[in-house]
């Protein structure tokens, strides 16, 4: 087969004009800005020690020490530390880190003022002060810490170097560029124009009016995160019917958050078909696409499988006062969501919905620890030569979810997201690989209250009252959301290598206890039945995602009709077509095709036809056909109901949250697609979409991905650093 003619370049990492123009200014630049790092650290040091009861010390004996101590770390430990960091993943990486910073702190304060009586606690309570310094004067001067989360890959004397290389392989005729896809999780198309004209996404606005475009393609029902990164990085999304759902081949309910259950849904995608084979990375994904190399990649983190090696996750631990920095604001982050929360309710902001408890760690985590981190991974696989690397920021979502998706706080999420974008173009200009941009959104999200707020009960109760009391539900926590995702993977791989080191944390006899816990899950995950599994399947099953509901009857070994249904349970059809705030319900017909319900009227989805008033009234032009095709799935729910939608578009979300996606009706169909100038979008993928022709499906947001990538010729170039190996640049800094 004749491969595919190359992609123009974009111009959106730099080209051969690297070299020329005022290249002394930025150096001086990050010079300057070394030199304010380096007393804000000091002064930090200082402070911190006043803390632990020691006298306040800034000599330039102290920055010497402090300056010495971390340049040795950078340039002569860490390449150690980094190798056996490989040996494990981010545990071992974290320890090593942490460890050594600890160390060369102590041995620096010791140096330079004594510091008789110094504790490792002491240590950390200094190391601690010091980062919320670093992080609070990197603040002070308006600029965020990403570039020092990336390292020495934004040198402007390494981008000459890379420059220079990049022109002498392409004048031997390889092709040395890579693909980058960004997804900004849950940012509608609609949302980055506001974004853009309020000044708050600069780097896109740029980008968009120079080397890119922007498009939107449709998220089709089920608009969630896992659904849409099962087409886009696997071709597949027949497997996902929703975020959380009754699954009647294993005879338990799969939630996409928890990696045993992802791992399990990624069994069952064809193979060989993945985005990201041949070398491909994927971070902070549902699924691995088929990548090489994953991090906190949900379905990888369950069984044998790892986060990845810990000599890519070292560098975030290693890096001076970053990861102490990272804690501080974490903790800042939360306190912000404390006092917006109260400011919301105080000015009577409507919708709006309670922000306490895990959700304060949540964003917290999220567009903090997670953010850096992320970024700290794409930078290392970027400057490693990975021929396509795919990451996941969940931080506006998160957000957007309990403040709304245009509230203040959701756009600021936004606005420190193309940030990190920025700093991935300065990286990009410092590797040997050229990588071309794409950035997309898994859905969007719609506004509106809960239906919990409308209606004074949830959807989950009033189900069981149509079912004459039924109380044989497996019900979901309402609080289980996606976002977990990451954090659930990140904590599965933590607690998967818990076994090496329980007989000596633990003891003998505790540890078996873990040991006999960690068989138990393992023949969970194998498919074999557990001991403490109910003896009999519950009676319904009901599970919620934004406007999207579905129930299941487990005890029945296929999808019932409508007259069986109506049979068993006489009111629940007709009292939740009655029931307030909810807009539609789709069942079977008795011929087995799907049947749409409304208030006033039917419509059978295969022929057409219309009884009464049609249901869709007042539903995006693509319902019909997304609804047809959710029926079809096999996993797809005996009932499922979606909200009403306003003339404004807005929904009502079973769960709760005033920001939602996962049905349809608002800005949540509405996704966002950004990619180069030059690159078309292939018209067999595209269809019509309220007159526009748009590509409809992540499957076919997936095959344009793959044919972007065919184009640039993303392969392996021999030249580039193996996998756990340092970038050529790391430490140059």
């Amino acid at each position: 087969m004749k491969p595919p003619p190359p992609l123009p370049r974009s111009g959106w990492a730099g080209g051969d004009d690297e070299t020329g123009g005022s290249w002394p200014r930025p150096v001086l630049r990050d010079l300057a800005g070394a030199v304010w790092s380096v007393l804000v650290v000091g002064l930090g040091v200082s402070v911190g020690l006043a803390v632990i009861g020691g006298a306040v010390h800034s000599s330039p004996v102290l920055l010497t020490a402090l300056a010495a101590g971390f340049f040795v770390l950078e340039t002569v430990i860490s390449p150690v530390l980094r190798r056996l960091a490989s040996w494990g993943s981010v545990l071992l990486a974290m320890v090593l880190g942490v460890a050594a910073q600890l160390t060369l702190l102590a041995v620096a304060l010791v140096w330079a003022i004594g510091a008789p009586g110094l504790g490792w606690g002491d240590a950390a309570t200094v190391l601690v002060v010091a980062g919320g310094f670093l992080a609070l004067g990197r603040w002070l001067l308006g600029a965020t810490d990403s570039g020092y989360v990336v390292g020495a890959a934004t040198g402007r004397t390494g981008r000459l170097l890379t420059a220079h290389r990049r022109t002498a392989l392409r004048a031997s005729g390889e092709d040395t560029r890579g693909l980058l896809v960004v997804q900004l999780d849950g940012v509608s198309a609609p949302v980055l124009r506001r974004a853009i004209e309020g000044g708050q996404a600069p780097n896109l606005s740029h980008w968009i009016g120079t080397s890119h475009t922007a498009t939107r393609w449709w998220a089709t029902i089920p608009s969630t995160t896992p659904a849409s990164m099962a087409g886009i990085l696997h071709g597949d999304d027949q497997q996902v019917p929703a975020f959380r759902w009754w699954d009647r081949e294993s005879g338990r309910l799969l939630a996409a958050s928890r990696p045993v259950d992802s791992r399990i849904v990624e069994g069952r995608f064809p193979p060989g078909q993945g985005l990201l084979r041949e070398g491909g990375t994927a971070i902070s994904t549902t699924y691995g696409g088929g990548a090489e190399h994953a991090y906190l990649t949900i379905s990888r983190a369950a069984g044998s499988r790892s986060l990845g090696s810990g000599a890519t996750y070292f560098s975030f631990f290693a890096r001076p006062f970053l990861l102490p920095g990272a804690m501080v604001l974490t903790l800042g982050e939360m306190v912000k969501e404390i006092y917006q929360a109260n400011r919301a309710k105080v000015r009577g902001v409507e919708p709006r919905i309670s922000r306490a408890g895990r959700y304060v760690v949540l964003r917290g985590i999220t567009n903090v620890l997670l953010r850096k981190l992320n970024l700290s991974l794409v930078a290392q696989e970027m400057a490693a030569g990975r021929p396509i690397v795919f990451v996941d920021f969940v931080d506006y979502d998160e957000i957007a979810h309990h403040a709304g998706p245009e509230r203040p706080e959701a756009l600021r999420a936004l606005e420190g997201l193309d940030g990190v974008l920025g700093s991935l173009r300065d990286v990009a200009r410092s590797c040997l690989r050229e990588y071309e941009l794409v950035v997309l959104s898994d859905h969007g999200q719609s506004l509106g209250p809960t239906f919990e707020q409308v209606s004074g009960h949830t959807l989950v109760d009033h189900v069981a009252g149509l079912m004459d009391g039924e109380d044989d539900v497996t019900r979901v926590e309402r609080s289980a959301g996606e976002e977990w995702g990451p954090v659930n993977a990140l904590v599965a791989s933590v607690l998967a290598r818990w076994g090496r080191v329980d007989r000596v944390v633990l003891g003998p006899d505790r540890a078996a206890v873990a040991q006999r816990a960690q068989r138990a899950q393992r023949a969970q995950r194998a498919g074999r039945p557990r001991a403490d599994a109910p003896p009999t399947l519950p009676e319904l099953a009901l599970t919620a995602g934004g406007n999207l509901a579905m129930a299941w009857f487990p005890r029945q070994a296929r999808r019932p009709g409508l007259d069986e249904i109506v049979g068993r349970w006489p009111r629940l059809v007709p009292g939740l077509v009655a029931t307030p705030g909810v807009g539609l319900v789709m069942v079977t017909s008795d011929d087995g095709a799907p049947l749409v319900l409304g208030r006033r009227g039917a419509r059978s989805l295969a022929t057409g036809e219309v009884d009464g008033d049609d249901p869709l009234d007042g539903y995006p032009s693509r319902t019909a056909a997304d609804l047809s095709r959710l029926h079809r799935l096999e996993h797809c729910g005996d009932v499922v109901v979606v909200s009403e939608v306003d003339e404004r578009g807005r929904v009502l979300a079973f769960e709760h949250q005033v920001g939602s996606h996962g049905g349809v009706g608002g800005p949540q169909n509405d996704a966002l697609l950004v990619h180069p100038k030059a690159w078309t979008v292939d018209p067999d993928l595209v269809d019509d979409v309220g007159g526009e022709r748009l590509l409809v499906g992540p499957v076919a947001v997936h095959r344009q991905l793959l044919a972007w990538r065919r184009g640039v010729g993303a392969g392996p170039i021999d030249h580039l650093a193996q996998p756990g190996e340092p970038h050529q640049l790391d430490g140059a800094l």
